[in-house]
């Protein structure tokens, strides 16, 4: 009996474990920007294909994450918010992780190419190089690695919308420049409010050489600036009605505002409150479009 509890126990311990590889929280966010932009361009909703793509993106940013923890095991040893990981916590073995990793891209690229179409299927395998295998090695380089991960972390809506309609255009390039545009002060907040944590690993993210400085926050502010007349743009496309473009003004308006907060203060609360800030500003402005949808 007890043998049973045990081998129970270690069946848990690697379930659990294999769950927190795929970062569960941060890819289910990834999976709405998707699913946001496939609804926004499909012309009537099949659940069922909506399902799926969900699928695809989750098990997508699955395996970019899983080759962002392989290549920093040893680095993430370091850090007190990484610590705890699979790998550094020796709950799962290279080979293990390698494994689970490479299925999930398979099932991602499969579905993609399968069930919606080659150009899906050939932006998740992009994403999934340019954050594994080029954002990643660039983190311990310089900020360069926050444009080069502002990338694929912009493609999800892109993807969807491609996936739902089978082609490119001024429509997804849109959804791209608001989320790409956006994640540059949500990056160097975080940079910010776990500086000690990166500076450990060696990991230079912020904008300035100073660090947490007021140029940093100047350059933060800066590119939310872009996002003020970006927020108007699926209105003249006509993606979207009036309201939610306005709507989505006020949250660059006060998205904005605490870039400016940090500016005057330059501290690690003014930080931390413009990092909460852009976790509420992108999926707030994708519902109101989804709501606006025209």
């Amino acid at each position: 009996m007890t043998e049973v509890i045990n081998h129970k126990s270690d069946f848990q311990i690697k379930a659990r474990a294999y769950f927190d590889l795929t970062k569960f929280r941060l890819s289910m966010t990834v999976v709405f920007s998707a699913a946001f932009g496939y609804y926004l361009g499909a012309s009537s909703i099949d659940w069922g294909m909506l399902g799926l793509f969900c699928v695809a993106s989750f098990t997508t940013t699955a395996a970019a994450n899983i080759i962002n923890q392989i290549i920093e095991k040893d680095l993430d040893k370091l850090m007190n918010r990484t610590s705890n990981r699979p790998l550094p916590s020796g709950r799962l073995n290279v080979t293990e992780v390698a494994t689970f990793g490479f299925i999930m891209a398979v099932i991602s690229v499969i579905i993609l190419f399968a069930f919606f179409s080659w150009k899906a299927a050939g932006l998740a395998m992009l994403s999934m190089i340019l954050y594994g295998f080029v954002y990643t090695p660039l983190k311990r380089v310089g900020p360069i690695a926050v444009v080069v991960g502002a990338l694929p972390g912009a493609f999800p809506p892109m993807i969807g919308w491609v996936a739902a309609t089978g082609h490119f255009g001024l429509e997804p390039g849109i959804l791209f420049a608001i989320q790409f545009f956006w994640q540059f002060p949500h990056f160097w907040a975080i940079a910010w409010v776990t500086h000690e944590d990166y500076t450990r690993a060696g990991f230079k993210l912020l904008p300035s050489k100073g660090g947490q400085d007021l140029n940093s926050a100047i350059q933060m502010m800066s590119y939310t600036l872009f996002l003020l007349p970006l927020c108007w743009v699926p209105y003249y496309l006509g993606m979207t009605g009036i309201n939610s473009a306005v709507f989505a003004m006020i949250m660059g308006v006060l998205f904005l505002a605490q870039t400016f907060q940090l500016m005057r203060k330059v501290n690690r609360k003014a930080a931390l409150q413009l990092m909460f800030g852009s976790f509420i500003y992108l999926p707030f402005v994708q519902i109101g479009y989804l709501i606006d949808k025209v």
